[in-house]
């Protein structure tokens, strides 16, 4: 059975009490944490969320506009009610501060004179206090998620599918732009998340948090209350948050040891010093089967690449200022929308193959992608090779023919004549 969770309609069934809501009073279901007094007119940069505010009234503004300002900057922090005090210093509460209180849902409740705010206080902590013991183990059993990732080797969705029953949230990840940060994690919707890293971390249902990574923040973790499980609070996310910027960590080792070794892969495919059973295996192990092409990029940074292949099986060699890509067909789609690039395709093959011919197919279409402006041309989709003939064999024995002693020479001399014809 999910635990009870105290509500700002539980303070006002406490006899002792004796509160009365001045306004916003189909917001009473709100989740309490804690009761605090505060006499600043922002003190939002203090407070975790769910809190009940209780003031004498110096901190409410006279002003309307400033008042109505006051109660929203509450609201948008999360706090659970603002309780002011009866007959001491509060000012003449405006229609448009109570208006604000009703369109939000924003409880406001007046305290009676004869009840010392330290009354309201110990009736939350006492409250609260019973939950303590079932947060302290959530925190306890989300820091042994460190032990699953070292010894039980999870994958991601199962990991995080443990954490969300630990805890008692729904957890998203996303990068500052709202793009995928793991696989396997959902995206929150991206109007929930923060302007900045420095923002409050209560937001409406949860809370977002930074994920940090060497460099400064890799994006954000969202976690949302699940209806009928036991919220285990702030410290719990945030032990969440520094577990998955743990798992991100691990994560991008992984992709960038397979990334070099993709690179020495596909250098070694290309020089032709593969047989076509080690080559088969390899690609395998990179997760490159089935249909296969090579691509040719030119005036794209590795770094544009890799932010848009994330999802992608593929292997990436740097060549002066050439990006050979070796993958899927799927592959065309992300290049294609790199600002400014000009990209050559070869004809698809089957992975494994010498790849002197690919090479060759994806040199002159990117040469065609150059001269007419075109982001993307894939070998045989225009004129530009239909002289040449169509079987690999023939059309080897003719580069060979042509362009073979400059090729020869090249590779003994390690010499530019190759680029010379080019030119």
């Amino acid at each position: 059975m999910a635990e009870h969770k105290l509500s700002v309609r539980d303070l006002l069934s406490f006899p002792a009490l004796q509160l009365r809501v001045l306004a916003g009073e189909s917001g009473l279901g709100r989740s309490v944490s804690w009761a605090h007094v505060s006499e600043l007119e922002d003190p939002t940069p203090w407070l975790l969320g769910a809190e009940v505010i209780m003031t004498i009234g110096l901190a409410v503004p006279r002003a309307a506009a400033r008042q109505r300002a006051y109660l929203e900057r509450l609201d948008d922090a999360g706090v659970a009610a603002l309780a002011l005090s009866a007959q001491l210093h509060v000012p003449p509460l405006h229609r448009g501060f109570l208006q604000a209180a009703e369109e939000r849902g924003m409880p406001v409740l007046e305290v009676p004179l004869a009840v010392p705010f330290i009354a309201v206080a110990q009736e939350v902590a006492a409250a609260v206090q019973e939950s303590a013991e079932q947060r302290l183990g959530a925190q306890l059993q989300v820091f042994g998620a460190l032990r699953w990732l070292a010894a039980e080797r999870l994958d991601t969705a199962e990991l995080f599918r443990r954490l969300e029953q630990l805890s008692g949230y729904q957890v998203f990840l996303c990068t500052p732009q709202g793009r995928p940060l793991v696989p396997g994690v959902p995206v929150p919707d991206p109007a929930v998340l923060p302007d900045s890293v420095e923002a409050p971390p209560t937001i409406p249902g949860g809370f977002a948090l930074p994920v940090l990574a060497p460099g400064g923040p890799a994006g954000f973790l969202v976690a949302f209350e699940r209806e009928g499980a036991r919220p285990a609070g702030l410290a719990v996310v945030q032990h969440i948050a520094t577990v998955a910027a743990l798992h991100l960590a691990m994560v991008r080792q992984e992709r960038e040891t397979l990334r070099r070794e993709g690179a020495e892969t596909l250098a070694e495919l290309l020089q032709d010093v593969l047989d076509p059973q080690t080559a088969r295996r390899r690609l395998r192990r990179l997760a490159i089967e089935g249909e296969a092409v090579l691509l040719i990029v030119r005036g794209a940074g590795e770094d544009d690449l890799l932010g848009r292949l994330d999802e992608l099986p593929y292997l990436l060699l740097t060549r002066g200022k050439e990006r050979y890509l070796l993958g899927s067909p799927d592959l065309t789609q992300a290049v294609r929308t790199i600002p400014g690039v000009a990209a050559g395709m070869s004809r698809p093959f089957t992975p494994g193959e010498s790849l002197r011919l690919a090479e060759r197919e994806a040199l002159w279409a990117v040469a065609k992608a150059e001269q007419s402006g075109r982001p993307l041309v894939a070998y045989g989709d225009d004129t530009t090779g239909r002289w040449l003939p169509e079987d690999p064999t023939v059309l080897r024995a003719l580069v060979d023919h042509v362009l073979g002693a400059v090729l020869r020479y090249d590779a003994t001399h390690n010499a530019d004549l190759l680029l010379s014809v080019r030119t």
